[in-house]
């Protein structure tokens, strides 16, 4: 194959360079064949009830609809868990930096699938953040008084006693993840398709999970610069008012 010769560069530079190239052809294979996988699983179980969600209304209507109701004409549903609990003074950075991205992703992804952002706050709180935060196209559910976050791990209530103690989780103690399910609906019948799991799998030394890197254009940019990403961990603001 013929490669790309940018100015000035050095034999050394085009030989790591074309080696490199291998290696992320290999990755987008890998990549792809992942996705098939995900795509042939078997059929997920059943949700054990069709739960009750809040609409938050800053910009769609509100009031209270069930699961069967959002997919609104789609087979595939996809809930993001949002950290942004009644018990935090301010919702998670982590988070709230991928769905700045996943704010222009809502723009085009219900045109297949339906996509909602899920958290146990109750909507008054969630409408005002959104507001604030200037998301024109995210749709907010609040799961408050809903056995969801819990029962697709959203938070770490489900979690077992043995998997607890295998990740060195404290007893008693229980928070948020960003964890994203997605459900596929036929006929009148809706089943768990595929679950964010690597959220919950051991972390790679000097390394956070890194389970939704896929969806994050941050991070992904970042790995493209000689600093990488070094020791940078999003913030709400940087020094401005929220946009």
């Amino acid at each position: 194959m013929e490669h790309l010769n940018f100015p000035n560069e050095s034999a050394e530079y085009r030989t790591a360079r074309n080696e490199l190239l291998d290696a992320e052809i290999a990755l987008r294979r890998q990549t792809e064949a992942v996705a098939a996988m995900r795509r042939a699983l078997p059929p997920g179980g059943e949700i054990k009830e069709d739960y009750v969600f809040e609409r938050v209304g800053a910009f769609q209507r509100p009031g209270f609809i069930r699961m069967s109701g959002l997919f609104a004409g789609k087979r595939s549903l996809i809930l993001y868990s949002y950290m942004f609990g009644p018990e935090r003074d301010e919702p998670c950075p982590g988070c709230t930096h991928l769905l700045d991205s996943l704010d222009g992703a809502a723009r085009h992804v219900p045109q297949v699938a339906a996509f909602y952002v899920v958290a146990r706050s109750p909507s008054s709180r969630l409408e005002a953040w959104a507001r604030d935060r200037r998301w024109p196209h995210l749709r907010f559910l609040s799961a408050a008084g809903s056995s969801f976050t819990s029962d697709y791990f959203g938070n770490t209530v489900g979690v077992t006693d043995a998997m607890r103690r295998e990740r060195g989780y404290e007893d008693g103690k229980n928070w948020d993840e960003p964890m994203i399910n997605v459900f596929h609906k036929d006929g009148n019948t809706i089943r768990h398709f595929w679950g964010g799991e690597m959220l919950y799998a051991q972390e790679e030394p000097g390394q956070h999970h890194r389970a939704l890197d896929p969806l994050d254009p941050v991070w992904g940019m970042l790995d493209l610069i000689p600093e990488g990403r070094g020791d940078f961990f999003p913030k709400l603001t940087y020094g401005e008012r929220s946009l």
